[in-house]
């Protein structure tokens, strides 16, 4: 990677400058309240700007303006919240490049990737303001003389979503527009490495006629917001997508106020490959399962499994390539492969690589930092379940491949660790992906293919990756109730 292809100057500038702002949307109003957190564009170690280092005194704010403003969100119907999500879907497509620049500067992701994770995040927002519209209730055959049983769906109450630094938009919209659409305000605590994103996102709320206290985002010190909104009863479900030590801790602190929980945690997924498969088709779709959001993604291929017949000519064809892959900074056009967040990215993705040389595995492309928060795309082969690189999310652009000799071991392979987000197989051979998909332990299963994520599925996995599900017709039963009523008819 030439010194050149990070250190360009790009023009920063927003079509729309209001998109980007340093201040909290808290109770319908623009708030700086606390410290300064910086915030770093990790292509260029350059301070993008300042949000609030907001306090318990900020959340509680956000949380009685959310408490106040649930009657009424609530009391409108479907339509009428439909109408207001979809100016915010509107806002978001008519803001597209900006976003995605935002997206860029503060995540680091290739542009490209960038304007297609704002797609990605508006498509939710349609989605829940048309499945609104379908939260039935149903009528029950009465086992009692006399009586007519019925359910109908009600809005949990006051909601909350802890987001992650590596998809800044698509992880709000998909918590928060489930949860509108349901009839529930809810308060996002974006990380502090990627808030500008959902700052933009609650400008173009404002402008869609959401109510300031439907939808707030307060940025701040993780640990102090997120005990804030757990000892808070009114507080009634919370969505985190992160990391499994986090979930867990937040599974604790849920306990004494009895808080519902989605949770999207670790993942280690598999990608198997049988020797029946399209070379060329194989290689593709491991080198795009591998090195998207450059490997800083949960559904990122983290162990690459290759029927020993293909063994060889797979790696040479997925190093090949590999070594192709263009470095540089997310806004330059040809970028494929951005910086990694920070520089402890950094330093576990060469720490999983001087494991598994110093135990045996080669390196056939990349294996070392190009300085700053770059590291160069990397294959190792011959890797085993003693190396680090097995057994630990990556997230880092850097492929563990080994072979494997038979279906049964493949599994074994696959389903050695407690994650369980998602698994990619690819096979010619229909009987066999079946018998495979049931046996892996995995939340999702994409065969022959790698893209499988979208409004319409039930994302979520098994295991310590995690419970609940987001987007699909499922993702309101998160941030709803079933209420049952029983009516005994007049004689």
């Amino acid at each position: 990677m030439a010194e050149a292809a990070i250190n360009r100057e790009f023009d920063t500038r927003l079509a729309d400058p209001e998109l980007w702002n340093e201040r909290d949307w808290v109770a319908g109003e623009w708030v700086a309240e606390g410290g300064r957190i910086p915030v770093v564009d990790p292509a260029t170690g350059k301070t993008l700007g300042h949000v609030p280092a907001a306090g318990p005194a900020t959340m509680r704010r956000a949380i009685d303006a959310a408490a106040a403003a649930l009657p009424a969100w609530a009391a409108l119907t479907p339509d009428e919240r439909a109408e207001r999500l979809l100016a915010w879907y509107e806002g978001m497509r008519g803001h597209r490049e900006d976003l995605a620049r935002i997206m860029t500067l503060e995540e680091g992701k290739p542009l490209a990737e960038a304007r297609g994770e704002i797609d990605y995040a508006a498509s939710f927002v349609r989605w829940f303001a048309d499945e609104g519209r379908r939260a039935s209730g149903e009528t029950i055959p009465s086992h009692l003389p006399g009586r007519r049983l019925s359910t109908v769906r009600r809005p949990v109450g006051v909601t909350a979503a802890i987001t992650p630094w590596n998809f800044p938009s698509a992880m709000v919209t998909r918590k928060a527009a489930a949860a509108l659409a349901a009839g529930c305000p809810m308060i996002v605590r974006p990380a502090s490495e990627t808030p500008f994103s959902a700052l933009a996102l609650a400008r173009l709320a404002e402008r869609a006629g959401i109510p300031g206290g439907v939808f707030q985002v307060v940025t701040g010190d993780g640990r102090t917001l997120a005990a804030e909104l757990m000892r808070d009863v009114r507080v009634r479900a919370l969505s985190f997508t992160g990391s499994t030590e986090v979930g867990k801790a937040l599974i604790r602190q849920s306990a004494d106020t009895v808080k519902r929980l989605t949770l999207e945690l670790g993942g280690n997924a598999p990608f198997v490959v049988f020797d029946d498969v399209d070379l060329d088709a194989a290689v593709a779709g491991a080198l795009a399962a591998k090195f998207q959001t450059s490997g800083e993604d949960c559904l990122a291929a983290n162990r690459i499994l290759v029927q020993r017949p293909l063994y060889a000519r797979f790696l040479e064809r997925f190093a090949a390539a590999t070594a192709r892959l263009r470095v540089g900074h997310g806004l330059a056009e040809d970028t494929e492969i951005g910086p990694l967040i920070d520089e402890r990215a950094v330093a576990k993705a060469a720490a999983h690589v001087a494991d598994a040389r110093r135990l045996g595995a080669r390196v056939l492309a990349g294996g070392e930092a190009l300085g700053g928060h770059f590291y160069a795309p990397t294959v190792l082969a011959d890797v085993t379940p003693e190396m680090a690189v097995f057994r630990e999310e990556t997230f880092s652009p850097v492929a563990a491949v080994m072979p494997f000799d038979d279906e049964a071991e493949a599994i074994r392979l696959a389903n050695d660790t407690e994650y369980g987000l998602v698994a990619y197989c690819y096979t010619r051979d229909l009987a066999r992906a079946a018998r495979v998909g049931d046996a892996l332990d995995y939340g999702m299963l994409a065969v022959n293919c790698v893209k499988l994520t979208g409004p319409p599925i039930p994302f979520g996995g098994v295991k310590q990756s995690g419970q609940g599900r987001e987007g699909s017709r499922h993702g309101l039963d998160e941030y709803s109730e079933i209420h049952y009523t029983c009516l005994a008819l007049p004689a």
